[in-house]
């Protein structure tokens, strides 16, 4: 249990607090590429407790600028695209990406009035198939090289979806391995050879032992914790018996991401941004070391639950999450369906707006999650101090972090600590794009015969 005090310093991320200026150290994923196609590329964006509006200029050029006009207020989400930026419905203000006051049309022909004029404004990049904004003082940090932002768009997808909680939880959901074989546990196994772009669903990699039997038959699992230079690496560990061992290798992506393997050839990085205290959106890109992404099947996969423009699900708390007692005691363990993202939403939530951690009491399966909320409290410090955080990398050091190494398969019980990295860099040796081997594990993968 924590104090109030404690749980507010970790949770809650507005301008003036401890938390919202970690998190304001960092590029946050503002929206999809895909939002701002069209006839009309413009969309308001709340991030970190700041209402914003995001567009793309008749040059290409995105800016991301306060949403309400510098003049008198107006709602800039309902501007005019034209000569050169944003212009205000209300009385033809026009500004530029920058945020530059670029025409003041009602004043006089001769009127300076704009050239004093700028409306706050935050640089914006696009990476990976996401709109990424830096709302921190000073240059902005350089992007890690992990696989995901090198990895080529052919092999890349990206997705998002709305949570209505913080972004704590929501987060803590994906770095706790014990969950899965309980609020994703399938009482029967499908065909794994229809489980593309689904996680949990495919073979373990080693075996045609469907994850969804070893996530129900083996339900305690040996959980480690290791620190590392990007944030965290979780390994769940499973014994199948003497001779085997289920090993799952999953990664804290400081502040407030996560890489996971999604199936043998796929990985998620995603990221849980909070909107406000209240809300927050999960960001992912998937990741391909095989073949090119199908993106039209993955998105037309996810829209079957989240709807546009705004990505909420079509499950949700108004209608129960889609719960069903029968499904519940015949099919899977919550009745809420098969998609995971529903029982991992219905989890959060149900937690409350902002999860009252000084009633929770943690166990030995939470130890990631200590781990995590101990890091993120001296991280936030740090800051308070005026130092640079974890992660905060500049251009000589940004390749210094790659990968990370995931691994979802069946190891030998003697030997897994080895075997998970065989396997991890025996699928970057076969991409048909460069996947660098992370140094952290490269000197100690000398052969590949326990993979191959």
């Amino acid at each position: 249990m924590m104090s109030q005090e404690q749980n507010d310093l970790i949770t809650r991320t507005g301008p003036k607090d401890p938390c919202g200026k970690l998190m304001r150290s960092y590029w946050q994923p503002a929206a999809l590429v895909d939002e701002l196609e069209g006839a009309r590329p413009i969309r308001p964006v709340r991030l970190l407790g700041e209402n914003l509006v995001l567009f793309r200029d008749e040059s290409g050029r995105y800016g991301l600028i306060d949403r309400h006009c510098a003049h008198r207020g107006a709602d800039l989400a309902f501007g005019r695209l034209e000569h050169g930026g944003l212009r205000c419905a209300f009385h033809g203000w026009l500004f530029d990406a920058t945020g530059q006051c670029i025409e003041t049309p009602a004043e006089p022909k001769d009127s300076k009035l704009c050239q004093n004029i700028r409306q706050r404004s935050y640089p914006v990049v696009e990476k990976s198939g996401i709109l990424w904004a830096y709302l921190g003082e000073g240059a902005p940090p350089a992007f890690p090289e992990i696989d995901c932002f090198i990895a080529p768009g052919s092999h890349t997808f990206a997705f998002k979806g709305h949570m209505a909680c913080n972004w704590l939880q929501a987060l803590e959901v994906g770095i706790d391995p014990a969950h899965a074989s309980y609020l994703h546990r399938f009482f029967e196994d499908e065909d794994t050879s229809t489980a593309y772009g689904k996680q949990f669903r495919g073979a373990s990699a080693g075996s045609d032992l469907p994850m969804t039997k070893i996530l129900r038959e083996y339900d305690r699992p040996i959980i480690n914790v290791e620190h590392t230079e990007y944030g965290l690496r979780l390994i769940a560990l499973r014994e199948i018996d003497a001779e085997r061992t289920h090993v799952r290798v999953t990664n804290q992506l400081f502040p407030h991401g996560f890489v996971i393997p999604m199936s043998t050839e796929m990985t998620i990085t995603q990221w849980h941004v909070p909107v406000d205290d209240e809300n927050c959106y999960w960001y992912a890109i998937f990741t391909s070391y095989t073949n090119p992404v199908d993106k039209k099947k993955m998105r037309d996969q996810r829209l079957e639950l989240y709807e546009l423009p705004d990505y909420k699900s079509r499950k949700n708390r108004s209608n129960d999450y889609g719960f069903d007692p029968h499904e519940q005691q015949t099919a899977t363990y919550t009745g809420m369906g098969n998609d995971i993202n529903v029982h991992d939403q219905w989890a959060v939530e149900s937690m409350g707006a902002i999860q009252d951690r000084t009633k929770e009491h943690l166990g030995q399966s939470d130890k990631a999650i200590v781990q995590y909320r101990r890091l993120l409290r001296q991280e936030i410090e740090k800051v308070q101090n005026g130092e640079k955080p974890m992660l905060f990398l500049d251009e000589a050091n940004a390749r210094s972090i790659q990968g990370p190494a995931t691994m979802d398969g069946i190891g030998p019980t003697r030997g897994w600590e080895t075997y998970w990295m065989e396997v991890d860099v025996k699928r970057r040796r076969g991409a048909p794009w460069t996947a660098p081997v992370p140094k952290e594990i490269e000197g100690k993968v000398h052969r590949l015969t326990a993979a191959e």
